[in-house]
């Protein structure tokens, strides 16, 4: 195949360069990164061969222009490999693992492009940039004597060796557990053992089943521990059913088992984190973060999960007293039973029952009136669908966006069902990035994993889809409103652990009166959701809070425990491991399991969370705050959306968060508003 045949080498001529899909097939993907690598390094080399001093202009200037086709290929391609991984882009991807991993080596740890970068941070104080160009600087050099750049060559060696090994383990765990959550979807061949569930999702079911060529109800499993059907199922033995295979994922030792991979790459990472000078994975993570170090994590953690684990107590025993005053045969309280009594205790107490929430969640209406909506009420900001622009998969639909007065702004992609060839969860991620340098807008996807009904049937979402989609929008926004100038600070490129932030902000205007209005309408009767629903549903924020922070908690501290270890620790059984770690910070309980067990926690084993799981928690803390900060100020305006935009959301990664956070609010976060909003008060 020449270049030119390769659409992938050529630049797309389709608006905003999305790529062009229709025109792409696997086998251009490998081709495409073989010359994209030897264009970057070339690119590379015209910097570090320059005889003169280094400056602004002929080092970092270029350095940032450089690898836009490799970005431009790599984007393409990781967007399908997450969101459609047939057998062949799987092949694919295992074969690019370490290529990747070398290739970027290969410029983090190059000595020359390394020693330019480093005489500039020296003389920061004398050259005179502006705040983003300093910015810049300081980034570039704290990022490469990060990844090892002032390492002797014989410690590179080791160091390269390791990311490689790394990228095929990491590969591979994702892999086997897209598989073995695949193999675990759970069939019944009798309707009456699914009762309980909506017409909806029995459609959903039947036609997964169908799919894979099967008579019955197949019951597909979400990314985490349990499943959303668990609240609604009256056959116990249907939630346990559900519950064991979701709980058994990348640990039934077949040939998709994780225990192994999982253990060799906390070894490789603690080998790696020495060599560069670090006591642990976590504490190499964390220096590069807004937390700074391993043991704020621990403080934050430990502060939550007392008062986190007794408040699940308290839950787990209102929910026992309900098995016990309304079942024939009482039984013990067991983890797949937490949802659904938990369901039986919301009702009781506040008249609410969420399963029936779902006509007013229409996932159309929720996506126009509300997400969108929501969007143009404090942005201004427009969408048109082009149904004549084609994305990587038929489901995923393209949206033009539009700012208030009318210019271009980017496009947005969403990829809502679940599909086999889908990794789990939900994510957002750039197939564009924005640059005033390389003069892109940005083009951004957010996946979900809805369950499709059938052909003609309304896809009626649950509330926690619902606070999902919002989420993802919120990265989405984030994506489409920095604006910078370098395209190494565009859209999410900031801080793990600050990232989860502006996401988290938008979820606000789930339940926000004038949102909520206009999206929540019966899909049959238009009718609007009953007020008196709405101020329950408003009450019930803090109701189970202490199951909801424990799981997720649990997670974060299991993340950390494994990358807290040294390179003299041998782990031995992973469970026992696990158990050891979740009792050492009092979130033992059964009943309550991890949101994410070792084996198929892909957040930190194959994706970017590694020992930065605690994300979520940490970020929610300013996300808490702004929420406050929103109410006090009239909140759905576009004059405090023209503020968040323009201090928060518009710079990117283009300045420290938290100084950009100060710029917003006025002062540093305080943790208050998460502790009342988590229950977790007093």
């Amino acid at each position: 195949m020449t270049d030119d045949a390769n659409p992938l080498l050529t630049p797309s001529a389709l608006p905003y360069a999305l790529p062009d899909y229709a025109a792409i097939r696997p086998e251009h993907y490998l081709p495409a990164f073989r010359v994209a690598f030897a264009e970057h390094l070339d690119e590379i080399q015209r910097i570090t061969r320059v005889r003169s001093m280094p400056t602004f202009e002929n080092t970092m200037v270029p350095l940032e222009n450089a690898g836009s086709l490799l970005e431009s290929v790599a984007h393409a391609f990781y967007t399908v490999s997450s969101a459609d991984a047939t057998a062949e882009i799987q092949a694919i991807d295992e074969e690019l693992a370490p290529l990747m991993a070398a290739h970027q080596d290969a410029v983090a740890l190059d000595a020359q492009l390394y020693w330019r970068v480093r005489t500039l941070h020296d003389q920061l104080d004398v050259l005179g940039l502006g705040s983003e160009d300093r910015y810049l600087v300081e980034r570039h050099f704290r990022e490469m004597t990060h990844a090892g750049a002032a390492l002797d060559d014989g410690a590179k060696s080791r160091l390269t060796a390791l990311n490689q090994q790394l990228s095929t383990l990491t590969t591979t765990f994702e892999k086997n557990l897209l598989a073995d959550t695949n193999d675990l979807a759970v069939l019944f061949t009798d309707e009456a053992e699914l009762d309980g569930l909506s017409a909806g999702e029995l459609s959903a079911a039947s036609r997964a089943a169908g799919e894979r060529g099967l008579d019955g109800h197949l019951v597909t499993l979400p990314l985490f521990t349990g499943h959303p059907y668990l609240a609604s199922l009256t056959n116990r033995e249907s939630r346990r059913r559900i519950m064991d295979a979701s709980r058994s994922r990348g640990s039934r030792g077949n040939a998709n088992d994780n225990r192994a991979v999982l253990t060799e790459i906390v070894r490789l990472r603690t080998e790696r984190a020495a060599l560069l000078g670090h006591d642990s994975h976590a504490a190499y993570v964390t220096s590069d973060e807004t937390a700074g170090n391993p043991e704020a994590v621990s403080d934050l953690l430990h502060r939550l999960a007392v008062p986190a684990a007794a408040n699940a107590r308290r839950e787990q025993a209102a929910l026992q007293r309900i098995i016990d005053e309304t079942e024939a045969e009482p039984f013990a309280l067991e983890a797949h039973d937490w949802a659904f009594y938990t369901e039986k205790v919301r009702a009781a107490e506040y008249d609410i029952d969420t399963a029936a929430l779902r006509p007013w969640f229409e996932a159309e209406r929720v996506l126009q009136d509300g997400v969108f909506f929501a969007a143009t009420q404090l942005y201004g900001i427009t969408f048109a669908e082009r149904p004549d622009l084609v994305a990587y998969h038929p489901g995923a639909r393209v949206f033009e966006v539009s700012n208030a007065d009318g210019s271009a702004l980017g496009l947005y992609i969403l990829d809502l069902y679940t599909r086999d060839s889908k990794r789990g969860g939900a994510w957002m991620n750039p197939i564009v990035s924005q640059s005033l340098l390389r003069g892109t807008a940005p083009v951004v996807v957010n996946n979900l994993n809805v369950a499709q009904p059938a052909d003609g049937q309304p896809t009626l979402l649950t509330l926690d889809e619902v606070t999902t989609l919002f989420h993802e929008f919120g990265h989405a926004l984030h994506g489409l409103f920095a604006t910078v100038t370098y395209p190494h600070f565009a859209g999410t490129n900031v801080f793990r652990d600050f990232v989860e932030f502006p996401s988290q902000v938008n979820e606000m205007w789930i339940l926000w009166t004038e949102v909520l209005d206009n999206y929540a309408r019966h899909v049959e009767t238009g009718e609007p959701l009953d007020a008196g629903i709405v101020e329950r549903l408003k009450a019930t924020e803090t109701f189970d809070q202490g199951h909801a922070t424990s799981e997720y908690l649990a997670a974060a501290w299991l993340d950390q425990a494994w990358h807290r270890l040294r390179a003299s620790d041998v782990v031995g059984d992973v469970a026992e491991f696990e158990a050891a770690a979740l009792a050492s910070i009092g979130l033992d309980n059964p009943v309550v399991p991890t949101r994410y067990s070792s084996t198929y926690f892909a957040h930190v084993f194959a994706g970017g969370y590694s020992a930065g799981y605690y994300s979520y928690i940490w970020s929610e803390v300013l996300d808490a705050d702004t929420v406050e900060w929103f109410r006090d100020n009239g909140g759905l305006t576009r004059a405090n959306g023209d503020r968040f935009r323009d201090r928060l959301l518009g710079v990117g990664g283009s300045k420290d968060p938290l100084e950009a956070y100060r710029d917003f609010r006025g002062r540093d976060a305080e943790i208050a508003p998460l502790l009342k909003r988590r229950g977790l008060e007093g």
